[in-house]
């Protein structure tokens, strides 16, 4: 069986930097669908209230909504995130919202936001999974760089960067 000759850690570097940008991506998508998503919920809390129409403006609910989220975030620091309206995801995660009319979430029947709130659940969930798969991937690059440094010393490291 022929083995593949061992990468150099440049190649290693360039192969999880694109991986990361790829994640990154991800990562921004499944953020926009959470968003939404809780734009959807709170739609369905504000009719499970009884309460008539929205309170305040857009703006004022999003803040709402957004500072209602406890949580850690991520660990890891901040990459800056340059995603293209025409990436994939992004056009995929649009084309659900238009099919299941997210811009009018306040005048759909309850079975219609539901509906609405499975599907962006699932879009999440579905762009959760490839982040993990990612994440694999980033991790064994990343032990084969630290085995690449060790195993070709410090001095390497210096001149690839």
């Amino acid at each position: 069986m022929a083995t593949e000759p061992p990468q150099s850690v440049a190649e290693i570097r360039a192969q999880r930097n694109a991986l990361q940008a790829e994640e990154d991506a991800i990562s921004f998508v499944r953020r926009l669908a959470q968003g939404r998503l809780d734009l959807v919920q709170d739609e369905e809390r504000r009719r499970a209230t009884g309460t008539e129409t929205p309170v305040g403006s857009l703006a004022d609910r999003l803040a709402d909504v957004f500072g209602q989220q406890h949580g850690g975030g991520s660990a890891r620091p901040p990459r800056e995130t340059n995603i293209p309206a025409d990436h994939p995801l992004v056009k995929e995660l649009d084309e659900l919202c238009e099919h299941y009319e997210f811009e009018s979430l306040e005048n759909l029947d309850s079975k219609s936001l539901s509906e609405l709130a499975g599907a962006l659940s699932m879009f999440e969930k579905s762009c959760s999974q490839l982040r993990h798969d990612l994440f694999e991937k980033i991790d064994a690059l990343t032990a084969a760089l630290v085995a690449s440094v060790r195993a070709s010393g410090a001095g390497s490291v210096v001149k690839d960067k």
